[in-house]
C-alpha cells in the first residue's frame, strides 16, 4: 500500500494518479474507486468535473461512498488490480455520518481500518489518498472533533500499514516512509 497525503489543492491527487498510471502501465487492471458522495447540486458539478478529468486515463471508475467491502468483489475480479482509493477523509465522513447511521468516532476508524485491510488484500496494489485537516488549530464543535479523532486514527492506521507513506506539499512529493519512485 502506498498513502498519499496533503492538504486541499496540494497536488496528492494527480500525484495518485501519476503512481495508477505507472501500474496501469505495467499491466495492472487500473481501478479509481471513488468515495465522494454528491450532495446538492454543487456537489454533482464536483463529481462531474472529476469524472471528466479522468476520462481517457485508462481507469476504471468505482463510486462508492461507504461499505468498501461490498465493493472488492467487483474490484478484484481482474487480476493483478491496482485500486487507488480517493480520498479517505471522504469515506470517513461517509461513514461517520451517513443517513440513518449513528457511529462514533472510534466505531468508524475501526471500520473504516478493516475494509481498507480487506481492500488491501485483495489488490495488487492500493494507493490510498487522504487529506490533511489537521494544522488550523481551531477548535470545533463535537461532531467535526470527532470525525478529526476518527480521520486521524485510519491515517495513523493506514501510515503503519503503508509501504509507503507521500506527503504533497505544494505539488512536490516527499517520503516520509518507504523507499521507492520519486
Amino acid at each position: 500500500m502506498i498513502l498519499v497525503t496533503g492538504g486541499s489543492g496540494s497536488g496528492k491527487s494527480a500525484y495518485a494518479e501519476g503512481r495508477l498510471t505507472d501500474y496501469r502501465k505495467r499491466g495492472y487492471h487500473a481501478v479509481y474507486l471513488a468515495t465522494m458522495q454528491a450532495g446538492g447540486e454543487e456537489g454533482k458539478r464536483r463529481v462531474e468535473r472529476h469524472r471528466a478529468m479522468r476520462a481517457g486515463k485508462g481507469f476504471r471508475t468505482v463510486e462508492q461512498p461507504r461499505d468498501l467491502a461490498s465493493c472488492i468483489p467487483a474490484i478484484c475480479g481482474r487480476n493483478p488490480a491496482a485500486v487507488l482509493l480517493e480520498c479517505v477523509s471522504n469515506l470517513v465522513a461517509n461513514e461517520m455520518f451517513a443517513a440513518g447511521v449513528a457511529r462514533g468516532a472510534k466505531e468508524t476508524a475501526e471500520k473504516v481500518l478493516s475494509e481498507t485491510a480487506l481492500l488491501e488484500e485483495e489488490t495488487g496494489a492500493l494507493i490510498a489518498v487522504t487529506c490533511n485537516v489537521f494544522e488550523d488549530g481551531y477548535r470545533y464543535d463535537a461532531d467535526t472533533e470527532a470525525y478529526l479523532y476518527a480521520l486521524g486514527a485510519v491515517n495513523r492506521g493506514l501510515a503503519a500499514r503503508a509501504e509507503e507513506v507521500i506527503e504533497v506539499v505544494a505539488g512536490i512529493p516527499v517520503r516520509v516512509k518507504g523507499a521507492g519512485k520519486e
